[in-house]
């Protein structure tokens, strides 16, 4: 079922209006997954609020344990229940549950959904947007950051985010050229980091470890950055820069094409450079 969860009991539009940072992303969990940087530097702040977007209704993850005679019904409410668990205890201004059937998203003639993340945008007129990246090997992920895209193409200029950015989940972003990496320390707080990945018990116990992969990714990704540099930060999360997508006519396949051939020509050059 459809829902806006809002914490801290705050009236929706000034809940909604007084969003900074707004993440859109298929699952529940994917949110805490990819979007912690900007959670943990809204987390506490008086100037800055995060509020999360998620768009799948959760009936078709895997299960097993106590929840292994579970319904895709009593999926959709424990996943939906462990999702404003994660907002509470990240203090998120607002939290987004669309419960969309995943083929209602990658359905890429889905007026309704586009139609629906514009107003949510509109509504928050957020900084930041965060999604997923287009190189995520999960349809749905791909899916929804065009869906994304497509929402925000739609919007006038004077009232569109000032950057979006796309994030990790299922393929690390660490395959990008250094100059292209949205580097964001992900440090801060590590307590809440682990306990807005506790939260999933349904995913945990259902034998996916999200909570120690995700975070194992974040302090990889800071050990691997730089390899003649002491570390700054033991924990790093990788974002990529999409703005462009939003501010100049182009094809998102295309985008992100450029990034993987200069991915490619890195490699190349420096086996030839060696030989």
């Amino acid at each position: 079922m459809k829902e806006l969860y809002i914490p801290d009991g705050m009236e929706v539009e000034q809940a909604l209006s007084r969003t900074t940072d707004l993440c859109i992303a298929a699952h529940q969990d994917d949110i805490e997954i990819m979007a912690y940087a900007p959670i943990v530097q809204c987390f506490g702040k008086r100037d800055r609020y995060f509020t999360g977007v998620c768009v799948t209704d959760g009936a078709g993850s895997p299960r097993s344990g106590i929840y292994e005679s579970y319904s895709d019904e009593d999926m959709k409410q424990v996943r939906a229940e462990e999702q404003k668990q994660a907002a509470l205890i990240g203090r998120y201004s607002a939290q987004y549950l669309l419960a969309q059937p995943s083929s209602a998203v990658k359905n890429s003639n889905s007026p309704a959904l586009v139609s629906e993340l514009r107003e949510i945008i509109l509504a928050c007129e957020p900084e930041v947007i965060y999604t997923h990246n287009l190189a995520d090997k999960h349809d749905t992920h791909v899916a929804v950051a065009l869906q994304v895209i497509r929402a925000i193409k739609g919007i006038p200029a004077e009232k569109c985010p000032k950057k979006l950015i796309a994030m990790e989940v299922w393929r690390s972003l660490d395959w990008l050229c250094d100059e292209d990496k949205v580097a964001q320390n992900t440090s801060a707080h590590p307590n809440i980091a682990a306990a807005l990945l506790g939260v999933y018990d349904s995913q945990i116990t259902g034998g996916k470890r999200y909570d120690l992969a995700a975070i194992g990714r974040r302090l990889s990704n800071a050990t691997f950055f730089a390899s003649h540099d002491v570390d700054e930060t033991d924990s790093l999360a990788f974002g990529l820069d999409m703005t462009d997508l939003i501010d100049k006519d182009l094809d998102p396949e295309e985008f992100i094409q450029n990034y993987i051939q200069k991915f490619s020509a890195d490699v190349s050059a420096r086996i030839r450079s060696l030989s």
